[in-house]
């Protein structure tokens, strides 16, 4: 009997989960728990960690689970490392579904870097209006660069004031729009971005903006993980689990 496991909290796992649920495989949707209002799903639903490699590998030995399909944020480098050894110590069937990283084209003005500590030192040392569309978890090494100020968006509340000297929040949930972000960087007068290469529709908006602007991005490139079977859509993930057609999807 086959019973599947998405690592998921991304728009593509949603999508996963909506297909999955429709062609009647049994299958868990596991959040990281880091979001306090989580999308609902059509499946059974577990949220927080398993307690890395281990606890990772005695969950899929206790739920019976057949097929692992990692669909966390390109940037959840633990959570695809774990599961990576999670699933080779168990001889579980594993899967990446892994939106493809934006590609640099004609306009954008990109400084490419490394992690997020290399972001905050390439941003300039004269006062400069700054959006950092990083998520909440990574703002900390910016408070070395305290002279600027700091346009922040998350998907929740903060639950206590940034780090830094000069920020305002931005509650909100994406997918967003060309016309959304052009609007709000103007109303803001950003002038610098800082962003990571997620990859996919849903936040590209941002990247298109700038284009249009000619502002300069930081872009903070993926982390390195080892070798695993990825593909880019639902579809086919779906042919992987045995089903020709993504239903639901």
């Amino acid at each position: 009997m086959m019973r599947a496991l998405i690592l998921g909290g991304t728009a593509d796992a949603n999508l996963l989960a909506a297909a999955i649920a429709s062609a009647g495989i049994d299958a868990v949707y596991s959040y990281g728990g880091r979001t306090r209002a989580p999308a609902d799903q059509p499946l059974p639903v577990r949220s927080g960690g398993f307690g890395g490699v281990s606890g990772l590998a005695d969950y899929l030995r206790r739920e019976a689970i057949t097929h692992v399909v990692d669909a966390t944020h390109p940037f959840a480098a633990e959570m695809s490392r774990n599961a990576i050894a999670a699933c080779a110590q168990t001889a579980t069937p594993l899967l990446a579904l892994e939106r493809a990283p934006w590609d640099k084209t004609s306009g954008d003005r990109w400084i490419e870097v490394a992690d997020v500590v290399s972001a905050a030192a390439a941003l300039p040392d004269s006062r400069a209006s700054v959006f950092l569309a990083i998520g909440r978890q990574h703002i900390a090494p910016f408070g070395a660069r305290p002279q600027h100020a700091y346009t922040l968006r998350f998907v929740d509340p903060p639950e206590q004031a940034p780090p830094l000297p000069d920020a305002d929040v931005i509650v909100s949930r994406g997918p967003f729009t060309l016309e959304g972000e052009l609007a709000m960087m103007r109303a803001r007068r950003i002038e610098w971005i800082v962003a990571r290469n997620s990859g996919g529709t849903g936040a590209r908006a941002k990247i298109d903006a700038a284009r249009v602007l000619g502002l300069p991005v930081i872009m903070i490139t993926r982390p390195l993980l080892p070798d695993r079977p990825r593909v880019e859509s639902v579809s086919e993930v779906m042919q992987w689990l045995g089903h020709r057609t993504c239903l639901g999807a």
